[in-house]
């Protein structure tokens, strides 16, 4: 009686807390594991690409494919050092990356601080290693630089929403981009694909949504 009691209370914790781990009871074990590699982006001519990390990467690559000026976002993981890692354990917490996207934009629509104010808009830059319901360094916040210039437009973003919004507690990373490893195919625009699931409807379609009726000017029509 004791053990299913135990069981009983995972159970219940694992839908509370709507973690990782309760997304990953959602995914088939067939899509598990599969190891990728980075990619080599190639971009037309005329486009850019940037990086940003906050949270579940399916919230996140929804937020920015809704942004006009952007022509794809990717989920994956970057700001970490281990060759190849999977979901399974970039989502565990046995990594040091942070489940990010890759946003592939034209510059002449969207600028760069553009998308550094939809990356703080869409999110809570004061939790750290956690969004929402989702708790582990693998969450945390992140903005990717490229250059001195990127780098600067980013700190400047946090200088002013700490002084106007946040009271200096914004606790986003601002690091260099070195690699970023495209998540398992079945991850791409996973929201759009599956609205049914519980996860996307308790948490990405909100969060969606409240970005959206927050930042409407930067919407595609």
């Amino acid at each position: 009686m004791k053990l299913n009691n135990r069981y009983w209370l995972l159970l219940i914790l694992i839908i509370i807390s709507g973690t990782v781990f309760g997304k990953k009871l959602l995914i088939k074990n067939t899509d598990r594991d599969t190891p990728v590699n980075p990619e080599v982006t190639v971009v037309k001519n005329g486009e850019a690409v940037a990086y940003f990390a906050s949270g579940c990467f399916w919230c996140v690559e929804a937020v920015f494919e809704s942004v006009k000026g952007v022509k794809k976002a990717y989920p994956g993981y970057s700001g970490g050092t281990k060759p190849n890692p999977t979901y399974q354990e970039v989502g565990a917490g046995l990594t040091d990356y942070a489940e990010a996207v890759e946003v592939i934009y034209d510059p002449k629509v969207v600028s760069f601080e553009t998308l550094v104010r939809v990356f703080f808009g869409s999110q809570d830059p004061t939790t750290l290693n956690r969004q929402g319901p989702d708790i582990g360094k693998q969450y945390r916040s992140i903005a990717f630089y490229e250059n001195p210039e990127q780098k600067k437009t980013i700190e400047n973003v946090i200088k002013e929403l700490n002084r106007t919004t946040y009271k200096g507690k914004i606790t986003t990373q601002v690091e260099p981009f070195k690699k970023f490893y495209r998540a398992e195919a079945y991850h791409i625009d996973y929201v759009e694909k599956h609205p049914d699931n519980p996860y996307v409807r308790r948490v990405s379609i909100p969060r969606l949504n409240e970005f959206k009726a927050k930042f409407p000017q930067y919407l595609k029509k």
